[in-house]
């Protein structure tokens, strides 16, 4: 029996390391699908809502498809402008970073305080820095060359949530299975539209924080904050370096203390309070499950499966929970807090 055993748990060993060979080779298949399969979920409650008003199936998608194209197109041109805007000034940014630390060294040399300037210049490269968050934003844009594709698998997405539980009847009279089907769809929905809306909310704050502190390009780090809240704890910290440096630069010690204290109030409150009280604590996943994840989507998917690493763990924390047999790795994947 225990040679059964470990003959088992190699044969599913390898058909997994046989799996993630075969999508990480489809990367380019898979990242669309993926980005318009988490479109789908987060714009179905609307479509079901519209639909449940008694409009046709049609028209409704219409109206859905309409919205999300001219929340798409108006983000991603003022995104645009600002990063192609931000990259062509990223040199003149860096060069009044890099004046600010050498007076600050100076400024520390006199008080007897020696900081390694070559050393820590060498090790902190300040355009990578700067760069970072153009990066992020521009991969999301060209994967969204291929919009034709992810719009058209939405429309299908969203005309197929309505008839996929009738197909699972068709198939299958068994309701205990039915149910379950239907509780883990229900909760990826949930969480979906909940921590889009919640990421949503936080940019907004970002955006107006910013403009009126008066930190340039405040639309450009709302977006970045919307994409990477996705990513709890690590995500706010991330989103938040760009837009400090630059603040920093442009306006100044004080200014960017404040934007540091909005960004730590906002993880706080939002990360902390909102999120837990909303979504329940029992959809928590622990801070070394939060990194490996972030580490292993990245590397499987590349930045998209980062920004969507956490949302594709919680589906797998979700489904795994639904079963006794597996339920104890869905308890290891959480934070251990109860709901």
């Amino acid at each position: 029996m225990q040679e059964r055993d470990i003959g088992y748990f190699f044969i599913v060993f390898a058909s997994i390391i046989i799996v993630l060979a075969g999508i990480k080779s489809a990367s380019a298949i898979v990242v669309p699908f993926l980005l318009s399969l988490f479109i789908a979920i987060i714009l179905s409650p609307l479509y079901a809502y519209i639909n449940k008003k008694g409009l046709p199936s049609i028209i409704s998608l219409v109206i859905v498809i309409g919205l999300f194209l001219t929340v798409l197109i108006s983000v991603a041109s003022l995104v645009g402008n600002s990063a192609q805007e931000f990259t062509s000034n990223i040199g003149f940014y860096e060069e009044k970073l890099l004046t600010m630390f050498h007076k600050f060294v100076e400024i520390t040399t006199k008080y007897g305080i020696q900081i390694p300037e070559a050393k820590i210049s060498s090790a902190i490269n300040t355009r990578q820095v700067m760069e970072f968050s153009t990066t992020v934003v521009q991969s999301i844009g060209s994967i969204f060359t291929n919009s034709f594709i992810i719009l058209l698998s939405v429309v299908f997405m969203l005309l197929e949530s309505q008839n996929f539980v009738t197909k699972i009847f068709s198939v299958t009279k068994n309701t205990s299975v039915i149910r379950n089907i239907k509780e883990i769809t229900n909760k990826i929905k949930s969480y979906m539209f909940l921590k889009a809306l919640i990421s949503f909310i936080t940019g907004l704050i970002i955006w107006v924080s910013l403009s009126i502190i008066g930190t340039d390009y405040a639309f450009l780090w709302a977006v970045l904050a919307f994409m990477l809240n996705f990513i709890p704890n690590i995500g706010s910290i991330i989103a938040a370096v760009p837009a400090v440096l630059l603040t920093l630069v442009q306006l100044g010690y004080i200014s960017a203390i404040v934007v540091s204290s909005l960004y730590v109030a906002i993880n706080i409150i939002v990360g902390s309070i909102v999120e837990p009280k909303i979504m329940g604590r029992g959809l928590g996943l622990s801070t070394l499950v939060v990194f490996l994840s972030l580490l292993f989507w990245g590397w499987l998917l590349g930045i998209v499966g980062m920004l969507l690493s956490i949302p594709l763990t919680i589906m797998i924390k979700i489904i795994l929970d639904e079963s006794e047999n597996t339920r104890w790795m869905a308890v290891l994947l959480g934070s251990g807090e109860k709901q």
